[in-house]
């Protein structure tokens, strides 16, 4: 911008940079503002769709605060302070970091002594105390070492997620990876999309069974999947791409 401008006019290199930095600001400003308009407002619920009778729901909320019968969270291996400090996201738009102090901090406890390492798919059911959480039950599932994931993990992750829900025989099941708190930076879309087909791989089988005399009921109504308020449309992309070819099937 400076050559183009001096190319015309013979002014003093200070205005030049001045004009630079004046222009530089407003984009700034402009693309700040843009990124602002894109998210969703905290409570915003959307039902994507149904497969098999079952809703698939999304929620721009935190994992302590979404109303269901189990809430499911992912963890990475414990490396100390990984949920409270940067890559990690700034504790007001951490759902873990709400998660784990409306537990007292049981979350960070279990991982630090090694009671729960957080292996891919290794799991850990707790019982909140009354009023500590708006779920009746919280399912930790482990996603392995942080520097090695691959978002292909995630069907595996849904498909234990929705095992554990049918073991439990709730209605209601909501689901949070908890990758972008982490700080990890993960294809939102495909995250979300694979959740989806591999809790349905899970819930066709245990259907198969049923029909088989081999199972018991189905109980599962509707599963949640939250996004934050900046992620919510793309994970609704993913969602509902896996939604059609759920029911193309």
């Amino acid at each position: 911008m400076q050559h183009s401008i001096s190319k015309y006019f013979n002014w003093p290199k200070a205005l030049v940079a001045a004009l630079v930095l004046t222009a530089s600001a407003t984009n700034y400003v402009s693309a700040q503002t843009a990124t602002a308009e894109t998210k969703t407002a905290v409570g915003t619920s959307k039902n994507w769709g149904t497969v098999d009778g079952v809703s698939i729901v999304g929620l721009v909320q935190g994992p302590s605060a979404a109303v269901s019968d189990l809430q499911i969270a992912c963890v990475f291996e414990y490396t100390d302070g990984d949920i409270f400090n940067p890559p990690a996201l700034p504790k007001d738009l951490n759902g873990m970091v709400h998660l784990d102090e409306a537990l007292k901090g049981i979350i960070t406890d279990v991982r630090k002594s090694g009671k729960f390492q957080g292996h891919a798919l290794e799991t850990l059911l707790i019982s909140p105390p009354k009023g500590s959480l708006a779920s009746k039950k919280l399912l930790l599932i482990g996603l392995g070492d942080r520097n090695a994931f691959n978002a292909d993990l995630m069907k595996e992750v849904g498909s234990v997620a929705m095992r554990e829900a049918l073991n439990l025989k709730v209605t209601t099941v909501s689901f949070a990876s908890d990758l972008k708190d982490a700080g990890i930076d993960s294809p939102t879309a495909l995250v979300a999309e694979n959740v989806v087909l591999g809790a349905f791989d899970a819930y066709r089988a245990q259907s198969y069974l049923k029909s088989k005399s081999f199972s018991d009921e189905l109980k599962l109504k509707k599963l949640i999947l939250l996004a934050g308020p900046a992620f919510f449309t793309t994970a609704g992309e993913g969602i509902q791409d896996a939604i059609s070819k759920l029911n193309a099937k």
